[in-house]
């Protein structure tokens, strides 16, 4: 007799539901890590930016063009300003794509356990049976020989 266990469909659910919420903590930290890098790349631009208003300075380039180019790194001062925001966010929500993950990794561990225990039950009632199968058979042939 083979082991089946009725809530197999539940336990393979979990199990998807699992693969689910990684794939997503997976998106989460890409997007983390892509915000990251354009926080980095902004940066760069400003220090870029400060190089080339310093040169701008330092040839005595016209008042207008060193002005166009501190509005450039005041814009720019913005962006990496909201581009923190958006890095704040996006920890916020590998944050919760975490806890959604550890739920999911604890109910599935609930459920496989439970088959476990189901699965031990079965095994120890068939060697039960087993058992008393091979002693009426013993009965039997001491019953015969008796005779």
């Amino acid at each position: 007799m083979k082991f089946h266990y009725a809530f197999q469909k539940i336990v393979d659910l979990k199990g998807n539901e699992k693969t689910q919420a990684e794939w997503m903590l997976s998106s989460a930290l890409g997007k983390l890590q892509a915000e990251e890098k354009s926080l980095s790349e902004l940066f760069e631009m400003r220090e870029q930016m400060y190089e080339a208003q310093q040169n701008a300075a330092e040839r005595c380039a016209p008042v207008l063009e060193i002005r166009n180019i501190q509005t450039y790194i005041e814009y720019l001062e913005s962006c990496i300003a909201k581009k923190r925001d958006d890095i704040k966010l996006a920890h916020i929500n590998v944050n919760d794509k975490k806890q959604q993950l550890n739920e999911k990794m604890l109910d599935e561990k609930v459920w496989l356990k439970a088959r476990d225990k189901s699965k031990e039950k079965f095994q120890h009632e068939s060697l039960l049976r087993e058992q008393n199968e091979l002693d009426e058979m013993a009965t039997v042939r001491f019953a015969m020989n008796a005779h």
